[in-house]
């Protein structure tokens, strides 16, 4: 069995990308390709109408650079644009254009793919997609990874004030190459903004793996600054957010503490029904004041109701009331980690689909955080309610989609993940 490192090197695993894709059919890009007027008449457009996929210097001109012809794909052209602007080590900056309908270094055309990588939603395993689809294991898992190499935040956000401020971050407990590790995982408005290999449960490992959020955040708003993140009571975790952004507000979970009252209970039968329900209308206090006092009730009755391990769990809970009360004071804040654990439910089906992480830590990390952008981007189950207002987490969060297929929706979304807009 390969040895596992102790410690994970520094290394980039968003690569910068000087790809831009947009919303375009393959049919009407071949069509203006070899028209210089028509394409930079159309390129223009596209400048005003989607600002945020191009380079931030692109206001000050572009020169048609060149073509570029691909030989996997069979009569496939791509232009490429040069900046007048150059960067600030003096170097040309060139970018690629492409329409969504091509997947990038010509591994395939989107709409050929999209299928099967829409079944990996239901962990369908490689080889049966190498079996329906065609080609082999390999390609569909290399393909799938690819992702896993853009910029997570700068892909699902397309606008820096949607940043959320209320998150929720915690570790999902797996294995790599048969060691046990910890994805750390940062999710906020419904989509997982963060996902990342910790090789220990100590506060630097976990620092170092939910750095990764803040620095592509970063990227994106330099002055982001969320306002609380919910979490569970693994000291080490909120230690770890406090190191990346002091003025941070720790949002404990209230539904661990209820789970864990709940699990120790489950022999007191009617007295565990009579003290769930006093927790959770503790739960739903109006004000701070209210929560407190409920809280001192709460122990009362449990003093006189209840013994042993149970009782120190209530004790325990009503120990952290003045953490709890914070939640108070920021009324869009998560109070509870059901919205993380909706997506961590996914995410350990796949993970115990894929039999866990095996060979290097850097596919593990592609791996997961490819994971994470496709389902952001993956479709709602039709019959979900959901459906009736948005196709996928992503439009969710941005309010909008630029293609009506889900995985040129992505393709588009891409364009320049990883380069600092």
């Amino acid at each position: 069995m390969p040895q596992r490192e102790s410690t994970k090197t520094k290394m980039k695993v968003a690569r910068p990308q000087k790809r831009i894709t947009l919303p375009i059919e393959k049919e009407r890009y071949n069509e203006i390709v070899d028209d210089c007027q028509f394409y930079r008449n159309w390129l223009d457009e596209m400048i005003a109408k989607h600002p945020e996929l191009f380079p931030e210097n692109i206001s000050d001109g572009y020169i048609l650079h060149d073509e570029r012809s691909s030989v996997k794909l069979e009569g496939i052209r791509l232009r490429r644009i040069r900046l007048k602007v150059r960067d600030a080590a003096g170097k040309q900056q060139v970018f690629t254009i492409a329409p969504s309908a091509i997947m990038p270094y010509f591994v395939g055309m989107t709409d050929e793919i999209e299928k099967a990588l829409f079944l990996r939603r239901f962990d369908v395993p490689f080889w049966a997609l190498a079996y329906v689809f065609g080609r082999d294991d390999l390609y569909w898992y290399r393909l799938e990874n690819h992702f896993g190499r853009y910029n997570l935040v700068q892909t699902v956000v397309k606008d820096p004030g949607k940043l959320p401020k209320h998150l929720l971050a915690d570790e999902k407990v797996t294995w790599l190459n048969g060691e046990e590790v910890v994805i750390a995982t940062t999710v906020g408005d419904d989509c997982v903004l963060g996902a990342s290999v910790a090789l220990g449960i100590d506060t630097p490992n976990l620092t170092e793996a939910y750095q990764h959020f803040k620095d592509e955040a970063r990227q994106l708003d330099p002055e982001y600054q969320p306002e609380t993140v919910n979490t569970d009571g693994w000291e080490a975790t909120q230690k770890a957010w406090r190191s990346l952004f002091p003025l941070i507000i720790i949002i404990e979970c209230f539904l661990h503490a209820f789970i864990k009252i709940r699990e120790r209970g489950k022999y007191l039968k009617e007295t565990l029904h009579q003290l769930s329900q006093k927790v959770w209308e503790l739960y739903h206090a109006l004000d701070a004041n209210t929560f407190r006092s409920q809280a001192a009730e709460l122990l009362t009755w449990a003093e006189s109701n209840t013994t042993g391990c149970v009782l120190e769990t209530v004790r325990k809970l009503c120990s952290k009331v003045n953490r709890f009360v914070l939640a108070y004071d920021y009324p869009l804040a998560h109070r509870t980690s059901n919205m993380l654990d909706r997506h961590m439910n996914l995410m350990d089906r796949w993970l115990f689909s894929s039999r866990f992480f095996h060979g290097h830590w850097v596919s593990a990390e592609r791996s997961i955080r490819a994971w994470a952008l496709l389902h952001d981007f993956e479709p709602y189950c039709p019959r979900t309610r959901a459906k009736q207002g948005y196709s996928s987490p992503a439009h969710k969060l941005n309010g909008f989609v630029y293609h009506d297929n889900w995985l040129h929706n992505l393709m588009i979304s891409t364009s320049l993940s990883g380069v600092s807009r």
